[in-house]
């Protein structure tokens, strides 16, 4: 009978509140991040009294209900008017350690009528399903596109900074953001629709998604307005002209470009490395005048006396000269063959 009586008073509650006795909601507003603060309390819906409401506690709902941070605090008459006359009013103090609203204490005053309900307008969290960066020679350089409602969108460059980039590189998987335009060229710019403007962020959130924005599809923008990111390239290395992925000449990409490894002081412990990063198994032992090759480059030279241990997990890890400095011709370019 007991089990039975918290499912009934489960169905009850409304959806998504794990604990069947609490409940917190805001009511009258645009969105369910907007409007008049109710808490499900003692098996009933009840609106929270004005005195002692305060910015902190707001946070504290807009944090129970997974909206973005509280940006308002109104009090009054704003949502009050549609609440049930005979509606209880919950009076609490809140001394800020609490982690949800049913925690506070109630204060012995009673709130005389509906004209003191508390409300809190929080932040809209964007419900994003993806972002990218398209168009550009990798996949951290790029015109900036969000997935939304199942459908890719661009970005308007209304209030789009390099704080804003920073949070997408970070959430590509790319590096530091190294620049942000604010206008594509005619043939980078995108063709659907243009879901978000004037986004604001922080520079510190994990994601796109949490950075304040304008409501998604709600601006004035065309795709002459669209945003456009370069990110610093995270390392990437292959074997080309060889047929298969485990020989061929080697090739590392950097800013936006693959470029071939000068030959220079080339050897044995430096065909491993390769071999180990491209998951090739053992290198081919080659001699530096019998090695075999690939064609010639016809990109830049990107490195030059590279040097490793032999323990390394990636070329990257390798000493080597500034990246695009070295003295070669793609006459020198190295190859590499593994027993894949």
């Amino acid at each position: 009978m007991v089990l039975l009586f918290f499912w009934i008073l489960a169905i009850r509650t409304p959806f998504g509140f794990s604990d069947p006795l609490y409940g917190v909601r805001l009511v009258g507003g645009q969105n369910r991040c907007e409007g008049r603060v109710e808490l499900w309390k003692d098996g009933q819906w009840g609106t929270v009294c004005d005195d002692h409401w305060k910015k902190e506690t707001a946070a504290m709902v807009c944090r129970e209900l997974q909206c973005g941070p509280v940006m308002k605090t109104p009090v009054g008459r704003l949502y009050s008017p549609k609440a049930e006359k005979d509606q209880h009013i919950w009076n609490l103090i809140c001394q800020g350690t609490e982690q949800t609203l049913a925690e506070c204490e109630e204060d012995v005053v009673d709130c005389d009528n509906h004209e003191e309900d508390a409300g809190a307008v929080c932040e809209v969290p964007l419900h994003l399903e993806g972002t990218r960066l398209v168009d550009g020679p990798g996949p951290c350089t790029g015109r900036v596109e969000v997935k939304y409602a199942g459908e890719w969108g661009t970005v308007c460059n209304e209030g789009w900074n390099l704080r804003d980039a920073k949070v997408l590189c970070r959430e590509l998987g790319c590096g530091r953001p190294l620049l942000t335009k604010r206008s594509c060229e005619r043939d980078q710019q995108g063709r659907g629709e243009i879901w978000l403007s004037q986004v604001e962020c922080q520079g510190s959130e994990a994601s796109l998604r949490d950075c304040p924005a304008a409501p998604v599809g709600e601006n004035n923008c065309t795709h002459d307005d669209d945003a456009w990111v370069q990110c610093e390239e995270l390392f990437a290395l292959r074997l080309v002209d060889g047929g298969d992925k485990c020989s061929g000449r080697v090739e590392v990409f950097h800013k936006g470009f693959w470029g071939s490894v000068c030959n220079d002081g080339w050897g044995e412990k430096e065909d491993q490395v390769v071999c180990q990063e491209m998951k090739c198994g053992k290198a081919l032992s080659q001699k530096p005048r019998t090695r075999k090759r690939f064609g010639l480059g016809k990109g830049p030279i990107w490195l030059d006396d590279v040097r490793c241990k032999g323990k390394e997990t990636s070329l990257e890890q390798c000493r080597h000269r500034l990246w695009g400095h070295h003295d070669c011709t793609h006459r020198e370019d190295v190859s590499v063959v593994c027993f894949g």
